[in-house]
């Protein structure tokens, strides 16, 4: 479950079929007491009908909390301190060491953690741009690049697009496709 949506379909199909939960947060439900067998089973059912799937393996659950964390910070401005970078912020969320991390994210997704978060944030760029409310020296202060052309010369390096021409196209990318 990579964004509120996920979120929302998985209450949704755990209430229909009263399952108990304390908690759903991105990429976690967090359950009341222990899952049986049986329910364990109707959950993975359902959530594979909504696209979703159950992590059990330790190195996915990780990737797991890497691109949620990720995700609430580019998409919900949630979390992360502004001063602090993704790395150190990463490793104090997950308390895992970040080489580590980053090692397990690039064998696992085939591309490193910092180009999963250009990705992230050109995609916030893009939502940005679409609802045409911010300039681009705003839009690149929102999501922290040094300067609107740092910002224009990744967002063509991702896109092959200019912010502008992006603008005339407008077409952007579901969160849980990246």
């Amino acid at each position: 479950m990579v964004c509120n949506r996920c979120i929302k379909v998985v209450k949704d199909e755990l209430q229909k079929n009263g399952i108990d939960y304390e908690d759903i947060s991105l990429g976690v439900i967090t359950f009341k007491e222990e899952v049986s067998n049986e329910n364990k089973e109707i959950l993975n059912k359902l959530l594979k009908k909504e696209g979703f799937e159950i992590l059990e393996d330790k190195d996915a659950i990780i990737i797991s909390k890497i691109k949620a964390l990720i995700i609430k910070n580019i998409h919900q401005g949630l979390e992360k301190p502004e001063h602090q970078n993704f790395s150190k912020y990463l490793t104090l969320q997950i308390g895992i060491d970040y080489s580590y991390m980053s090692k397990l994210f690039s064998e696992l997704e085939s591309k490193t953690i910092e180009h999963y978060i250009i990705e992230q944030r050109i995609e916030r760029a893009k939502e940005f741009i679409i609802y045409n409310e911010l300039t681009l020296s705003q839009i690149s202060y929102a999501l922290n690049y040094s300067s609107p052309q740092h910002l224009s010369r990744q967002f063509k390096q991702v896109t092959g697009l200019t912010p502008t021409e992006f603008k005339n196209i407008g077409q952007r990318q579901k969160l849980d496709n990246i």
